[in-house]
C-alpha cells in the first residue's frame, strides 16, 4: 500500500466522520516508525450508523459494490473482524471491532495526528505497545521492542 493510497482512504475517513482508530504498521508510521506493509488494520465502532459511514468512506475511494457486504451485525458478532481486498489492488484493509477479549474499539487510546492536511485518528505509542507485546507473531514483537526503545516506554 502506498502512502498515497492509504492517505485517500483516511480521507474519507475523516470526511465521513467515521469513528475509526488507525493501529498496526501504518499507525507506527504516523508515529514516525517507517517498515514495509501491505495491509492497513482499523479499529472501527460496530455500530449501525458508524458502519453506514464506514461503508461511504469506503465506496467513495473504491467502485466496489462488495463494500455493501460489510454488515455491523458481523463486526458486532462473535467474529469481530473483515478483511477488505479493493479491486484490483495488492493490498487490503483488516477492519476490526474487538481484538478476542483483550481490546475492543473503546479501549483503542488515540490521539489526532495531522498528515498531509487530514486530521488522522492514530492510536497512541503506548496504546501500539500494549497491542503488539505479547503476541506470538515475531514481527509485534520487533514492533514492540522497537517502540518501547523509541518511546521509553514501560510495562503496565
Amino acid at each position: 500500500m502506498t502512502f498515497g493510497e492509504a492517505m485517500r482512504i483516511l480521507a474519507a475517513f475523516d470526511r465521513h466522520r467515521v469513528a475509526y482508530a488507525l493501529v498496526g504498521s501504518m499507525a507506527m508510521a504516523a508515529q514516525g516508525i517507517v517498515r514495509a506493509t501491505r495491509d492497513m488494520d482499523v479499529f472501527v465502532s460496530p455500530d449501525e450508523l458508524n458502519v453506514a459511514r464506514l461503508k461511504a468512506a469506503l465506496k467513495e475511494v473504491f467502485d466496489d459494490p462488495s463494500i455493501d457486504s460489510i454488515a455491523a451485525a458481523d463486526l458486532g458478532g462473535e467474529y469481530p473482524a473483515i478483511q477488505y481486498v479493493p479491486p484490483a489492488a495488492d493490498y487490503w484493509i483488516d477492519i476490526l471491532a474487538r481484538l478476542g477479549e483483550a481490546f475492543q474499539y473503546p479501549d483503542v487510546e488515540c490521539e489526532i495526528l495531522r498528515v498531509e492536511g487530514v486530521s488522522v485518528r492514530v492510536a497512541t505509542p503506548r496504546m501500539l505497545y500494549r497491542m503488539k507485546k505479547d503476541t506470538v507473531r515475531p514481527q509485534d514483537r520487533v514492533d514492540a521492542q522497537v517502540l518501547k526503545e523509541r518511546f521509553g516506554l514501560e510495562d503496565d
